[in-house]
């Protein structure tokens, strides 16, 4: 569905727009045409595989890298003509840590200050506000180069925020770092998230685009193969079903002699029964058991994870173009 033009920023409710982007290296075709709206105050997810161009588009709409077409605005300033006005506006974190390893935590904060034309006083405040808030108080007087990745990244994060944007690009934020500190970085997310910060996250961990984006697309050969919500993503591909699981063997055995296309456990007396989850194929389902006497202990609906999602959007098989609702539980369909 083609998108309005965001028409200078009187969509204030847009924070990223592009529309048609493009971007050649040379002969390779990197960005093919592609079409991004990220809501203010959102967290947008750019998924897909090496060289699929997720640094492309954050190095382009962070005015890095000049595209070859495309009608982009970011905060509501066109990228071509007013690049100042966007990057005031923003603030990249990018898969390589900017921090100078070989001052103090405190001192890269204060270098950012002094970057952001802050006055000395203003500069030392925001330095404390940042390094409290990311957990970095005890360590600030010690050398980056003795910080944890985890450690590196949360002070990457805050020199990032010194400026105060209102946007920010986030490439592979978490590369590199062990499960706690990814965690704690999602947090960390979150937070400025629900403070009105609208944030582009680029990444290859589909747990963490699961867990944090309200929107997902996936990029594969320069070219948007889905977006969506994690859920809708999820049901594009096949090998959802219907699990039913039954207590009484006569009533597992009756409802597996009835249920075409089920498949069954007679170990756990469970069967599956192919279904998009949709509340129509459920309250069907649920409607036949009460027609022939029949309860299940127990009904659960299960869906692809966005490791299929990705591999099928990126592997070359093929995706039914479907929608699907959300899960819904015994209860509601009742």
């Amino acid at each position: 569905m083609p998108m309005s033009k965001f028409d200078n920023g009187r969509q204030s409710s847009v924070a990223v727009s592009a529309v048609g982007l493009r971007k050649s290296y040379g002969d390779k075709l990197v960005l093919d045409g592609i079409d991004l709206r990220i809501p203010a105050g959102s967290v947008f997810a750019l998924l897909g595989p090496n060289g699929a161009g997720k640094t492309t588009a954050v190095k382009i709409l962070s005015t890095l890298v000049t595209a070859d077409a495309g009608e982009l605005y970011v905060g509501g300033h066109d990228l071509a003509a007013e690049p100042q006005a966007v990057r005031a506006a923003i603030g990249v974190t990018g898969q390589f840590s900017a921090v100078d390893s070989l001052i103090t935590g405190e001192e890269n904060m204060f270098l950012m200050a002094d970057l952001h034309h802050l006055s000395r006083r203003q500069g030392r405040r925001v330095a404390g506000e940042l390094l409290e808030r990311f957990d970095l108080v005890e360590a600030a007087k010690k050398p980056a180069s003795t910080y944890s990745g985890g450690m590196k990244r949360r002070l990457d994060l805050a020199m990032t925020l010194v400026g105060s944007p209102r946007i920010i690009f986030l490439d592979e934020p978490t590369t590199g770092l062990d499960p706690r500190s990814r965690h704690n970085m999602w947090g960390i997310i979150r937070g400025l998230v629900s403070t009105g910060v609208t944030v582009l996250l680029t990444t290859q961990y589909l747990e963490e685009a699961d867990e944090l984006a309200d929107r997902i697309a996936v990029l594969n050969d320069g070219k948007i193969a889905a977006e969506g919500t994690a859920d809708e993503l999820k049901r594009l591909v096949p090998g959802g079903h219907v699990r039913l699981r039954f207590s009484d063997p006569a009533a597992y055995r009756t409802a597996a002699d009835a249920l075409t296309g089920a498949t069954r456990d007679d170990e756990t007396l469970s069967l599956s029964i192919p279904s998009d989850g949709t509340q129509r194929e459920l309250r069907s389902i649920l409607d036949w058991l009460d027609s022939a006497d029949i309860e299940a202990d127990e009904l659960t609906v299960h869906t692809p994870d966005l490791d299929d999602v990705f591999f099928a959007l990126t592997g070359g098989a093929k995706v039914p173009n479907q929608t699907t609702s959300t899960s819904t539980s015994t209860e509601d369909v009742r």
